[in-house]
C-alpha cells in the first residue's frame, strides 16, 4: 500500500472485479393476458313468470354492450342454465356448479368475476358452502320484484304405499305470505281423474287429509288450492301424489265337495302365495251318513257353516267351490248368501265335477242364478287339448299362455263336464269345442266356471304338463278385481322423454286418445293394434307433471318426471340463498327492475361496486414470451481500461 501506484493498482483490480461481475441490462418481452368473466343465465321455467325473462335478456343484451368496450383485455364467458330433459326436473336451478366449470381452466390470477342474472331461487347453494373459492367479486343481478306474494300447496308427507281399504292420511300446508291468521282455502281434491269434491283448509299450518285406497295399484289424488288475485302462477297451486296400493292377505275360502286328485292342485297354489290367507274344507261326511261315531271324533272342529256363508262371508275375497255337489251340508239360504255376496262385489269360482252334470249338481239350487253354465247332463270322458279361442286370445286372463309353451304341446285332459252357456265370456274350449272355461259378470261381483276337474294333470307334468300355476293365478286376479287384468283398460308410462300408451279392448273397438298435459294442452293420439286387442301409441313429452290419459270412457293418469317439481315448490324472487355468498367475494345485489347496473374494471382490492355499477376486476397479468440482456460493459473497453491502469501502475512502481 505505501508503494507508488498504490491507486493505480487498485484502479486495474477493480475494472478486473466488475468485468468478472459482468453487469447486464435485461428486459422482458411480455404479452398481456386477458382477464375472464363469466354471466350465468337462469333460464328456468321459473324465469317464465312475469316479466323475468324480458328483464334478464334486457340486461344480458346491456352488459354483453358494455363488455365489448374491454374486449383488449376481458374474455367474457356467457353460460346459459336450463332444464335438461326430465330426468333433471326435479333438481331444481343449479347456477354454482356451471359457473365452477365455466372457470375450471381458468387460474385465479385470472379470474375478474361472475354475474348471475336469476330470480335467486337456486337449488345448489348449500348452507356450508366454500364462499373463498371464487377470488373476484360475484354480482347477483335478480329479475322479478321483491316482496312478491304467491300461494302455493305443499306436500309435507305422503305415504308410497298403502293397504286397500284401510284409511290412511297426508300431510299438506297451503303457504301464502299475504295471508291473515286463521283463513282458509277451498281446496279441491280428484281421484284417478275421477270427480272432484271440495274442502275448506286452513292456510300457513299443517293439515291431514284422510283417504281410503280402493283398489290395488296406483291410485294418483289431483289435489289443487283456490287462487287469489294476482298471483305469479298457478303451477304450484296444484300437487299430485301418486300411492300404489296393495293388498293385505288375500282372504280365501276353499270347499271342497270330496276328496280327489285335484283338491291338493288348488290348495298348493294357494298356499303358496304369502300373500293369502286360505280357509280350507272338505266335506267327508255329509249328515245323511249316520253310524254312532261321537262328534268329537268326527273332526277337530265342526264345520262352522254359519260364521262362514252367513256372519264372515263378506270378508272374503275369493269363494271357491271344487266339485261341491248338494249334500244337505249347505242350505240354500246360504247359498243365496253367496249369490247376494257376489252381486254385491264378491268374486266366485266354480271348478266342477261329474256331479254337475247330475240330479244333485249345485246348479240345481240358488247358486245355479250366479254360474254361466248350465249342465246339459253328458260328461265327456276321452282325452282332449284344451285350447284358448279367439276371445281368448283377447282376454288378459288367457292371452300370450302359450307364448312360453303353444297349446299344441300341453298335456292332455280326460274329463269335461258338458254345458250351454247363458251368459259371459268363453275363454277356452275342451273337446270337440264345448266351452271349458267361463268369466262372467254378475252384479257387481265376478263369477268364473271351470267345466273339468283335470287341471291337475297339468300340475303333475302329464305330458309335459301345461300352465296352470299361471292360469289360476290369473283367474284369481282377475275375479278379485285386479286393474292389470281388466278386460277393458287404458295405461300409460313415461319412459325416455315419451309417453307410451297402452289399451286393452277385448272388442276390438278403436278409438282415438285424447292427451292433456300439465299446461292444459291436449294432443290426440292414434292408436294402432300390436297384437289382439292390444293397441299401442307414443307421444313426446317435454315438460314433467301429471298427464290425463283417456279414450272417452276411461281416465288414466300417467306421472312424468318429478310429479312436483323442486322449481315450482318456490317461485318469489329472494335474496337469501345467494346474499352470504355476494358478499363474501365482495360482490353485490342488485334488482333489476330499478335498473341494469354499468360495468366497470377495478383494481386489485378496489370496492368491486357502486350505486349504479358493478366491477371486474383488472388482474393485468400477462405471460413472458422473450428476454433482452445488453452488457453494460462492452468487452474492447474494459479490456484498454484494464491494460491502461495496468501499465500507469507498472510506471509508477518504476519512477
Amino acid at each position: 500500500m505505501r508503494a507508488n501506484g498504490a491507486l493505480w493498482r487498485t484502479l486495474a483490480f477493480s475494472i478486473l472485479v466488475l468485468t468478472l461481475l459482468n453487469p447486464s441490462l435485461v428486459t422482458e418481452e411480455r404479452t398481456p393476458l386477458k382477464d375472464v368473466a363469466v354471466i350465468i343465465v337462469d333460464d328456468s321455467p321459473s324465469q317464465g313468470l312475469g316479466k323475468r325473462r324480458d328483464q334478464v335478456n334486457a340486461a344480458l343484451d346491456q352488459l354483453r354492450k358494455e363488455a365489448e368496450k374491454f374486449s383488449d383485455t376481458l374474455d367474457l364467458r356467457i353460460v346459459t342454465v336450463g332444464q335438461d330433459g326430465l330426468a333433471a326436473a326435479d333438481q331444481g336451478t343449479r347456477l354454482l356448479a356451471p359457473l365452477s366449470r365455466a372457470l375450471s381452466d381458468v387460474p385465479a390470477r385470472r379470474v375478474a368475476g361472475a354475474i348471475l342474472l336469476t330470480d335467486g331461487q337456486v337449488h345448489d347453494v348449500a348452507p356450508d358452502i366454500e364462499t373463498k373459492g371464487l377470488p373476484a367479486p360475484l354480482h347477483v343481478l335478480l329479475s322479478g320484484r321483491a316482496n312478491e306474494t304467491d300461494r302455493r300447496l305443499v306436500i309435507v308427507k305422503a305415504p308410497a304405499f298403502g293397504i286397500v281399504g284401510k284409511e290412511m292420511g297426508m300431510t299438506l300446508r297451503i303457504e301464502d305470505n299475504a295471508a291473515s291468521l286463521n283463513k282458509k282455502a277451498s281446496l279441491s281434491i280428484r281421484r284417478d281423474g275421477g270427480q272432484a269434491t271440495s274442502l275448506a283448509a286452513p292456510i300457513g299450518t299443517d293439515f291431514q287429509l284422510p283417504f281410503t285406497l280402493n283398489h290395488g295399484g296406483s291410485t294418483v289424488f289431483e289435489i289443487e288450492v283456490s287462487p287469489k288475485p294476482n298471483e305469479l302462477t298457478l303451477a304450484n297451486n296444484r300437487a299430485a301424489v301418486s300411492i300404489n296400493g296393495v293388498r293385505d292377505r288375500l282372504r280365501v275360502l276353499l270347499v271342497s265337495g270330496e276328496p280327489h286328485a285335484g283338491e291338493r292342485t288348488w290348495r298348493n297354489l294357494l298356499k303358496s302365495d304369502p300373500s293369502v290367507d286360505l280357509i280350507h274344507f272338505t266335506i267327508l261326511r255329509p249328515p245323511e251318513k249316520q253310524d254312532g261315531t261321537p262328534i268329537n271324533e268326527l273332526s277337530l272342529i265342526s264345520f262352522p257353516t254359519r260364521e262362514l256363508f252367513e256372519v264372515k262371508i263378506a270378508d272374503f275375497d275369493l269363494v271357491i267351490f271344487d266339485r261341491y255337489r248338494r249334500r244337505g251340508v249347505l242350505p240354500s239360504s246360504y247359498l243365496r248368501n253367496i249369490v247376494n255376496y257376489v252381486a254385491k262385489g264378491g268374486a266366485l269360482l266354480e271348478a266342477v265335477g261329474p256331479t254337475f252334470a247330475g240330479p244333485f249338481s249345485i246348479y240345481r239350487t240358488p247358486l245355479g242364478k250366479a254360474l254361466p253354465g248350465a249342465p246339459t247332463g253328458r260328461v265327456v270322458k276321452r282325452g282332449f287339448r284344451p285350447t284358448v279361442t279367439e276371445m281368448g286370445k283377447r282376454h288378459p286372463v288367457t292371452a300370450d299362455l302359450s307364448a312360453a309353451k303353444p297349446g299344441k304341446d300341453w298335456g292332455r285332459w280326460f274329463r269335461q263336464i258338458d254345458v250351454s252357456v247363458k251368459q259371459g265370456r268363453v275363454l277356452m274350449n275342451g273337446a270337440d269345442e264345448r266351452p271349458l272355461l267361463i268369466l262372467d259378470r254378475f252384479g257387481d261381483g265376478r263369477v268364473a266356471q271351470l267345466n273339468s276337474d283335470h287341471i291337475w294333470l297339468w300340475a303333475r307334468g302329464y305330458e309335459g304338463g301345461g300352465p296352470q300355476a299361471e292360469l289360476l293365478r290369473r283367474l284369481a286376479h282377475w275375479l278379485m278385481k285386479e286393474p292389470e287384468l281388466e278386460e277393458t283398460d287404458l295405461r300409460a308410462i313415461a319412459k325416455d322423454d315419451q309417453l307410451e300408451i297402452t289399451r286393452r279392448d277385448i272388442d276390438a273397438k278403436t278409438r282415438d286418445i285424447t292427451v292433456t298435459g300439465p299446461d292444459g294442452k291436449v294432443i290426440t293420439v292414434a292408436l294402432e293394434e300390436e297384437r289382439d286387442g292390444l293397441y299401442t301409441g307414443s307421444v313426446p313429452i317435454s315438460q314433467p307433471g301429471l298427464y290425463r290419459v283417456s279414450d272417452g270412457d276411461r281416465v288414466f293418469m300417467a306421472a312424468a318426471g318429478a310429479l312436483n317439481p323442486i322449481e315450482f315448490s318456490d317461485i318469489n324472487a329472494t335474496t337469501e340463498l345467494l346474499a352470504p355468498l355476494s358478499t363474501a367475494t365482495g360482490g353485490a345485489l342488485r334488482w333489476l327492475d330499478k335498473g341494469v347496473p354499468h360495468l366497470r374494471r377495478i383494481a386489485p382490492g378496489r370496492n368491486a361496486a357502486g350505486r349504479d355499477w358493478v366491477g371486474l376486476t383488472a388482474n393485468g397479468d400477462y405471460v413472458v414470451t422473450g428476454v433482452n440482456v445488453v452488457p453494460l460493459l462492452p468487452a474492447l473497453l474494459v479490456l484498454l481500461l484494464a491494460l491502461g491502469a495496468t501499465a500507469f501502475a507498472w510506471r509508477r512502481e518504476g519512477d
